[in-house]
């Protein structure tokens, strides 16, 4: 009896001291505010589990392409990754909404957005019928802008130019309404596609320039701040829900905390990045015609089907 007692004994203890490990990916160098932003999560997460729930963070695609990864962890694989909404959006249409053309302007929107009720109904769809998990989505890159080796000020200057993007559909008919062909490519081969010159230019935030030195390959950046760049932080499901509530909850307000504090520092440090971009040769083109961009953006939510989702949620935001 005294063995059986202490074989149960050793098997509750192991039980009781289960740990969780997730692997978390993202395409960004480790250089940039959100590698370190994701390190202060897991550290965190650690901290308040007594180390039972382990984030560990890989940087520059390491476990590979964003694409793959979110069908890996709809499998119940433990990932997780960062995303954004127009990818969500090739589940939950709506969602595609976050990363439209000229959609939201600050930070504080981005909250208020993450509040409403419709917008948690899409969250809760994205998880039951399709596995993947939002864990939150008030981390925010700061504006994307294009960036060319050529001056862009009006829609037409973008006629012709090839511009990567990634490749959901609401970023592909966002760039091509405001002038430009889109091409897709991972974001790792930004790069060596504009040195081998197959592309003419990106469309990116100020803090992806020196993470990947492209003032080595572009010349201007072209404040057209056509996308506020929001992402989601994602897992499967299936792996979420064997967490136990609290350290579900644990996982949930870290990561909040986290994309607020590495959000403020984006919108911080964004003045040293334009300092150091003119100092590394790049021109900063400012007096862009906004009114002419945003007219034309109209499109792409038009083709996408998403204006009557964009004005519900500005009705929501009174905006």
């Amino acid at each position: 009896m005294k063995r059986i007692a202490a074989a149960l004994a050793a098997v509750l203890g192991l039980a009781l001291a289960q740990t969780y490990t997730l692997r978390f990916n993202h395409v960004l160098g480790p250089n940039h505010p959100y590698h370190a932003g994701f390190q202060a999560w897991a550290e965190r997460v650690a901290q308040r589990t007594g180390g039972d729930l382990r984030i560990l963070v890989f940087h520059s695609s390491q476990l590979g392409i964003e694409e793959d990864i979110i069908e890996q962890l709809r499998q119940g694989i433990p990932l997780g990754q960062n995303t954004d909404g127009a990818r969500l959006g090739n589940y939950v249409k709506e969602l595609g909404v976050f990363n439209g053309p000229y959609f939201v302007e600050s930070y504080e929107e981005v909250e208020k957005l993450a509040s409403l009720p419709v917008v948690q109904g899409w969250v809760e769809r994205l998880a039951k019928q399709y596995g993947i998990r939002v864990v939150c989505f008030n981390w925010v890159q700061g504006y994307r802008h294009f960036m060319t080796n050529k001056p862009v000020r009006r829609p037409e200057d973008l006629r012709g130019l090839r511009i990567r993007t990634p490749p959901a559909p609401v970023w592909q008919e966002s760039v091509r309404a405001l002038g430009a062909t889109p091409v897709a490519l991972p974001f790792g081969e930004i790069y060596s596609a504009l040195q081998q010159r197959a592309i003419d230019g990106a469309e990116l935030v100020y803090a992806n320039i020196p993470d990947m030195s492209l003032w080595e390959v572009l010349r201007y950046v072209n404040e057209t701040k056509h996308f506020l760049l929001i992402n989601f932080q994602v897992v499967g499901e299936a792996w979420y829900q064997r967490l136990p509530a609290n350290y579900r909850q644990i996982l949930r307000e870290e990561c909040v905390r986290a994309g607020r504090e590495t959000s403020m520092r984006i919108q911080q440090e964004e003045a040293r990045i334009k300092q150091l971009v003119q100092q590394r040769g790049m021109t900063i083109v400012s007096d862009v015609d906004l009114a002419a961009f945003r007219k034309a953006a109209e499109t792409a939510y038009e083709r996408l089907g998403l204006k009557a989702v964009r004005d519900a949620l500005y009705q929501a935001l009174r905006k």
